[in-house]
């Protein structure tokens, strides 16, 4: 497992509950230790248990030079800097899971992709785990279910049987590309929620936004390859009500203080976590655009983050825009 960040650890812990060896790598030396010694990680789990059989280290040719199966939990932006440090303690037949929601800025790759580039791994050793799972739930064994997506069947299946517990419930899938896209723009979606509810704007224009979002989502899922089937699922539909309605999600918790007048900065300087919105909103621009895909409600967001439209601005051009059938 590498990541020892919230999501990180809540899913070492089902891969340990699972019945597989986990050694994770974190950063801190002091994580690290709080782990072995206390079975704890108190930075951001402080009240839960975590399985004796789960060992940190801050090595990661430790956590990596006879791994079976690679979990990446890193933030979306550093993904392919950290793989190309770690390529050399990776094994050839190792499998990559990816628990990453986010789109690469500068190239528009998906997670997977990124992997494939760097490692020049066969796309039947990447896999990509994503659904409605909040970490702290999860950590406190609260019943949930997910999206286990590979190229092949085998493998997608190989992987729901290594994160099966009585708690965490994975369904498998061929759909990466669904699988990606449905984790990566749910987040976008979910800053725009915040920000309409922060706004006090009401419950009907936080319904609009979702019910128009997953619009914008199945669009650009299926200009990419994607099966409408697999949106409606776990891992698009899903994730997007769950992530647009807690205010446990980074990324909505970062559109409600957005809304109520915070600035960025200030916002992401008190954050323990990434918010990966907030770097995917740009990305996501891009990708859409380089495919010819409207998605007017996340291009606004990319506009107010880059400061070249303010919220009430963003509110009055999607009101005003042209009248169309829904179904577009």
């Amino acid at each position: 497992m590498m990541g020892g960040g919230s999501w990180g650890t809540a899913f070492a812990v089902v891969l340990a509950e699972a019945g597989s060896q986990v050694t994770l790598w974190t950063r801190g030396e002091e994580m690290a230790a709080d782990i072995n010694q206390f079975h704890r990680n108190s930075r951001y789990h402080p009240d839960v248990d975590i399985p004796e059989t789960i060992i940190a280290t801050t090595d990661p040719q430790e956590a990596l030079q006879s791994a079976e199966i690679v979990v990446l939990a890193v933030p979306a932006q550093s993904l392919r800097a950290n793989l190309m440090d770690w390529a050399p303690w990776i094994g050839d037949e190792a499998v990559y899971v990816s628990l990453i929601k986010g789109i690469e800025l500068g190239t528009s790759m998906r997670m997977s992709e990124v992997i494939a580039e760097v490692t020049g791994a066969d796309p039947q050793r990447i896999a990509v785990v994503s659904g409605p799972n909040l970490a702290k739930e999860i950590i406190a064994r609260q019943p949930t279910a997910t999206t286990v997506a590979a190229s092949t069947q085998a493998s997608a299946v190989a992987i729901q049987q290594a994160c099966t517990t009585d708690y965490f419930r994975p369904y498998w899938t061929t759909d990466v590309i669904g699988t990606e896209i449905g984790g990566a723009v749910k987040n976008v979606l979910a800053i725009v929620c915040g920000i309409v509810l922060g706004k006090g704007l009401g419950r009907s224009a936080h319904a609009a936004i979702m019910a128009r979002g997953f619009a914008e989502m199945t669009r650009l899922g299926i200009a990419l390859g994607a099966r409408p089937d697999t949106l409606t699922g776990l891992c698009g539909l899903g994730d997007l009500v769950l992530t647009c309605s807690s205010e446990m999600s980074r990324n909505m918790s970062c559109g409600l203080a957005l809304g109520r007048g915070e600035t960025l900065d200030t916002i992401l300087q008190g954050r323990l976590a990434v918010t990966e919105g907030v770097a995917t909103a740009p990305a996501l621009k891009k990708l859409a655009q380089e495919h010819d895909v409207d998605m007017p409600i996340s291009f606004a967001l990319a506009d107010i983050l880059a400061g070249h439209m303010t919220v009430d601005e963003a509110m009055v051009d999607l009101m005003s825009r042209e009248h169309r059938f829904e179904a577009e």
